[in-house]
Order: C-alpha cells, then sequence, then structure tokens
C-alpha cells in the first residue's frame, strides 16, 4: 500500500508532510519521498529507500527543506524494484511537473514509448514517472492549465490511480485527480 499527502498553506511544510506520512506506515512501504516548493522558488525534492526515519533524517526532520506548499509520498513498489532512484515523487524533465502517484498504470509502457518518441528520457522504472511526464506532455502541447493537461492525460491512462501533482506555473496549488 502507498500513502499521499499534501499540503498548501502559511506554515512550513516538510515536518508536516512527515507527520503525515508517519500516520500512514501502517500501510506499508519500501520508499518515502516528499516535494516542496517556496513560493516562486523551483520544487526541492528528497527521497529515500526504506523507512520514513531515513527520509527524517536526510531533512533534518523537515527543517532543511523550506517552503509551505508540497506533497509527501510512501511508495510500495509495483514497477520497478524498492530504490531511491523509483521513489516518489518524479519530476518532468525540465521540473515543470512534479507528482505522486497510488496505484497501477496499465498501459505504462504503451505511454512510456509515445513519450520517448517524443524526446522524453526517464530515470526510473516506474509507471509514476510515466504518468507525470505524460501530464507534462499534454501541458505543453495544449492550452497550459494544470486541468487540461491532467484531463488529457487521465484519457490515456488505464488503471487505477491517485495523482497529487504540483506545477511550475501554479507555484502555491496541489491538483488531484483519481480513477477507480
Amino acid at each position: 500500500m502507498c500513502g499521499i499527502v499534501g499540503y498548501v498553506g502559511k506554515e512550513q511544510a516538510a515536518p508536516i508532510l512527515l507527520n503525515g506520512l508517519a500516520k500512514l506506515e501502517y500501510r506499508g512501504y519500501d520508499s518515502a519521498g516528499l516535494a516542496v516548493r517556496d513560493g516562486e522558488s523551483p520544487v526541492e525534492v528528497v527521497k529515500a529507500k526504506g523507512r520514513l526515519k531515513a527520509l527524517e533524517e536526510k531533512t533534518n526532520n523537515g527543517l532543511a527543506i523550506k517552503g509551505t506548499c508540497g506533497i509527501g509520498h510512501t511508495r510500495w513498489a509495483t514497477h520497478g524494484e524498492p530504490s531511491e532512484n523509483n521513489a516518489h515523487p518524479h519530476i518532468s524533465d525540465d521540473y515543470n511537473v512534479v507528482g505522486v502517484h497510488n496505484g497501477i498504470i496499465e498501459n505504462y509502457q504503451e505511454l512510456r514509448d509515445k513519450l520517448v518518441k517524443n524526446g522524453y528520457e526517464f530515470y526510473s522504472s516506474t509507471d509514476t514517472e510515466v504518468a507525470i511526464k505524460l501530464i507534462d506532455y499534454y501541458y505543453k502541447k495544449y492550452e497550459h492549465t494544470p486541468v487540461d493537461a491532467i484531463n488529457h492525460a487521465m484519457v490515456r491512462i488505464r488503471g487505477s490511480y491517485a495523482l497529487a501533482i504540483m506545477f511550475k506555473d501554479y507555484p502555491e496549488e496541489i491538483y488531484v485527480a483519481r480513477k477507480d
């Protein structure tokens, strides 16, 4: 099982996200990660293999990552081995889109092949990275709006899933989508 948490507000996000992930530890996981933004600054992504304690140590209990908007995730491997590279959040090549995902994308290989033909490169073995880069593809292809990009991607993705996504152009917002 996986867990997703998100926060947008006035407090520092990372400690709140870590606390939320700690409450989901009972679900089982093999890695964890955070993506946090501080206003217009680029998103900062930190991931760790193993228990949440490893992520807490890498981030000084969240104090080392500044920002008031973020998402966190605990992962149970379905596509790709448990590793820091395969841990969520995943990012588009230019950090335009960052996101986390629970579930399984059944046609991820077909979508990955399409994205490779369109110049995308992949650093992980996950279906999640495919979903994030597909959203980025549609964001750039059409109106540059998060809702349109997510809608276009959801039409193409087969499977059951939940997504939490942040966009570079929308610094204090988190978008979510689910199917089944």
